[in-house]
């Protein structure tokens, strides 16, 4: 069974920057459409950037486009989120999530259940 596991989540000041990891032990990535998901504190999760397998095709939350980049290397088995400009909107539980079926990318982005995610890494944005 698929496992994610996240990294690189930590505590910046506003407008700085992180690079979150996902990766898959034992398992290979290039199956899966990939995604990442937040949670704030008292607030519903939401979509923050969507990648194809072959990571040719990406979409993004509103709020996070032109700061955030999501990539993926499968050579490598993983993905990223490189986060720029970060503000103290960004704080929140992130995680990745896999999408072993074939729908249009901002589907998962606005509510296609994914077929696994991960346990989350943690960014906190204060000053």
């Amino acid at each position: 069974q698929l496992q994610l596991v996240e990294s690189g989540g930590e505590s910046v000041q506003p407008g700085g920057s992180l690079r979150l990891t996902c990766t898959a032990p034992g398992a290979t990535l290039d199956e899966f459409n990939l995604g990442w998901f937040r949670q704030a504190p008292g607030k519903e999760r939401e979509g923050v950037a969507i990648i194809s397998r072959d990571g040719q095709e990406t979409t993004y939350e509103d709020s996070v486009r032109g700061r955030f980049t999501i990539s993926r290397d499968n050579a490598k088995n993983m993905m990223y989120l490189q986060m720029n400009d970060l503000g103290p909107e960004d704080t929140g539980l992130y995680y990745c999530t896999a999408y072993n079926d074939w729908a249009p990318l901002s589907a998962y982005l606005y509510g296609l259940s994914p077929t696994t995610r991960g346990p989350g890494t943690r960014v906190t944005v204060s000053a």
